[in-house]
C-alpha cells in the first residue's frame, strides 16, 4: 500500500524493490497506482503538492518521480528544474487534455517523458522497472583508464586524485563513461545530456567538452577524442 508522507529513509544500496514517487493533487490516484503496482513488486509513496515532492525526493532519493501536471504550490516544471540541479533522476510528467504546454515545458527542463493521466499501470511499469535496473547498474563506480566516476557520491577522480565538475560536466562526463570507447553523436549528447533537440546549440557542448578536458587533464585531446562531423568518444589511453 502507498506509505505515508512521513515515510522514513530508505537505503539505495540495501534496496531490493523499484522506490516511486508519486506527487499527485488527487490521492486517490496514487492509492489506486499503489495497489496495482504493489502486485508488480513496486514500492509507491505520495505527496500531493510539489514542496513535499521535493522534500520526499531528497529523503527517500526514489528510483523514479512522477509528477502530475498540475501540481500546486511548487509546479511540475520548477519541480523538475530543481531536481535536476541535484541529481540525475527519471522524472515522468502525467498529462491530461490541456496539458501539451507543461508537456513542452518540462521536457524542455528535463523530463524523462510523459505519460498519460489518469495513470495506466502497463505504460508505467516498464518504465520504472528499467529506471530500477539502470540505477542499480550505476551504483557502481564507472571506471575507464585512469578516470573514475561514482554516480552515488558525485564524486570524479583522475589517478586517484579528486576532481571537482560542475553538474552539467559531471552528467556530460557521465554519458561519455556509459558508451566508453564508442561514437556518440552530437545530436544524442543534446538529447541525453541536455535533454534537448536542439541541433543549433551543439557549439554549447564544445565549449563543455573544452573545460572538462582541462579538468581532467586531457590536454592532448587523447581521452576524449573528437570524431570530425559526428561527435566524440571516450577511450582508455592506458590501455
Amino acid at each position: 500500500m502507498i506509505q505515508p508522507q512521513t515515510a522514513p529513509e530508505v537505503n539505495e544500496d540495501t534496496r531490493t524493490a523499484p522506490l516511486l514517487l508519486v506527487a499527485d493533487p488527487e490521492s486517490t490516484l496514487a492509492h489506486g497506482l499503489a495497489d496495482a503496482l504493489e502486485r508488480e513488486g513496486v514500492v509507491v509513496t505520495g505527496v500531493t503538492d510539489g514542496a513535499q515532492a521535493l522534500l520526499q525526493a531528497g529523503a527517500l532519493r526514489p528510483d523514479v518521480v512522477l509528477v502530475s501536471a498540475s501540481l500546486p504550490v511548487i509546479g511540475a516544471v520548477e519541480f523538475i528544474r530543481a531536481v535536476r540541479l541535484s541529481r540525475p533522476i527519471p522524472v515522468l510528467l502525467g498529462v491530461g487534455e490541456g496539458h501539451a504546454e507543461q508537456a513542452v515545458q518540462a521536457l524542455a527542463a528535463g523530463a524523462t517523458a510523459c505519460v498519460a493521466r489518469p495513470y495506466r499501470v502497463p505504460e508505467l511499469l516498464p518504465l520504472v522497472q528499467a529506471a530500477f535496473s539502470g540505477e542499480s547498474a550505476s551504483r557502481r563506480p564507472l571506471v575507464v583508464g585512469r578516470v573514475e566516476l561514482d554516480v552515488n557520491a558525485y564524486q570524479v577522480r583522475v589517478d586517484g586524485h579528486t576532481v571537482h565538475l560542475p553538474l552539467r560536466e559531471f552528467e556530460l562526463l557521465h554519458y561519455l563513461m556509459r558508451n566508453a570507447h564508442r561514437t556518440v553523436t552530437r545530436e544524442q549528447i543534446m538529447r541525453h545530456v541536455w535533454n534537448s533537440t536542439d541541433a543549433t546549440s551543439t557549439n554549447t557542448i564544445a565549449v563543455h567538452v573544452k573545460r572538462l578536458r582541462a579538468r581532467l587533464g586531457d590536454t592532448d585531446d587523447q581521452l576524449i577524442q573528437t570524431v570530425r562531423g559526428v561527435g566524440y568518444r571516450l577511450v582508455d589511453r592506458t590501455a
